[in-house]
């Protein structure tokens, strides 16, 4: 049987990882999420994706050093060229990834190769199926899930500029980027010029990542995405679904007014689960005898301990967006889309695992990029 090949890196010759040993240090960030993770699970499942499978024809990098070169990219904010050129010129990036001091990082079109090999070949399927085996590793490694499950959305913003687009099809030519939507941002009250109090919508152009999160360990569990128009509460039952099929110890979930539909409560109680969906108040002051159930519910500590954990997931999208550039697309496109976001979750569990297991916090060096 034929070995699977894969382009020499050097990384365990006398420039690899002696070297490394002494010019790392040992509570560098790269260097625990080097360790904390079976990268190796990765090469075997993503070279499956490659014409010949690194069998036939000429040999490839292997997948998972590429896939932690997105890993850098997304963890520093950087382009496909930054991060070629971060790489070559940091120690500790060409350590995480496995290449030797003298080592040349793949160019920055191999690596926009590796992604599209991954959307064509794997789909948005390949991309679930990491993060999933990145929240087998933080069980396997004993981090600690909690019996309360948080559920939101968070918007993103299209690399779309309006003025430009608007231009574009007055000029009767398709817009920019045809799948993304305009969709509510939020509401809030505001006082007109009489002082009245109004209802304002502030709009966005773009799309959405629907998010399970575990309460206590910080840990995403799965990740829906669409344009910027879906209505959150349809998403609600399938994360629930998601979340069940990897046998998390989860009792509770919570969620804003905006998931408090019929049918979510529904499908938490055919599933045994307690509901701490933020109810709205329609259901509770209502002048009915149907409001006893949900009055009952309000009382429950599983539901008020829900609402106050509720807060975690709006500070994971905080970081998501400032520390890593979630506000805004990175490409154009619903699947492309879905690639962002889904390595935007995997980073932010990354570093929560290394927090909880080495206790080290991953820190934007000054060199990170310009």
């Amino acid at each position: 049987m034929e070995q699977t090949r894969y382009i020499k890196t050097g990384s365990e010759t006398f420039f690899g990882e002696y070297l490394y040993d002494q010019v790392v240090p040992e509570d560098h960030f790269l260097r625990k999420l080097r360790q904390i993770v079976d990268w190796d699970y990765f090469t075997k499942r993503l070279i499956k994706l490659y014409k010949g499978q690194g069998v036939v024809g000429r040999p490839p990098f292997d997948p998972a050093m590429m896939l932690k070169i997105e890993v850098i990219a997304y963890l520093y904010k950087l382009s496909e060229r930054q991060v070629e050129v971060f790489v070559n010129e940091n120690l500790p990036a060409k350590y995480f990834v496995g290449l030797a001091v003298d080592g040349k990082a793949p160019d920055h079109s191999t690596l926009t190769t590796f992604r599209e090999r991954l959307l064509k070949n794997g789909k948005v399927e390949i991309f679930e199926a990491m993060l999933a085996q990145i929240v087998r590793e933080a069980i396997l490694r004993g981090i600690k899930f909690g019996s309360i499950q948080i559920i939101d959305s968070v918007h993103t913003i299209a690399d779309v500029n309006s003025d430009k687009d608007k231009n574009r099809k007055n000029k009767g030519k398709g817009p920019r980027d045809g799948d993304a939507q305009w969709g509510v941002k939020h509401k809030h009250k505001v006082k007109n010029e009489r002082g009245e109090e109004i209802e304002q919508t502030e709009y966005f152009y773009g799309y959405k990542a629907h998010v399970s999160m575990n309460a206590e360990s910080g840990i995403i569990t799965s990740l829906e995405t669409t344009s910027g128009e879906a209505y959150d509460g349809h998403h609600f039952c399938a994360l629930v679904d998601h979340d069940l099929e990897q046998e998390l110890p989860v009792d509770t979930y919570a969620a804003d007014k905006g998931y408090d539909d019929s049918n979510n409560h529904y499908h938490l109680e055919t599933q045994r689960l307690q509901s701490a969906i933020h109810l709205k108040k329609t259901r509770i002051e209502k002048k009915d005898s149907h409001k006893k159930v949900w009055l009952e519910l309000v009382k429950t500590p599983q539901y008020k301990q829900g609402l106050k954990e509720r807060y975690k997931i709006e500070r994971k999208f905080g970081e998501a967006k400032q520390g890593h550039g979630f506000g805004r697309c990175r490409y154009i496109g619903k699947f492309r889309y879905a690639v962002q976001s889904f390595f935007i979750a995997i980073i932010l569990n990354l570093k929560r695992m290394v927090k909880l297991l080495t206790g080290v916090n991953f820190k934007e060096r000054a060199y990170a990029a310009e």
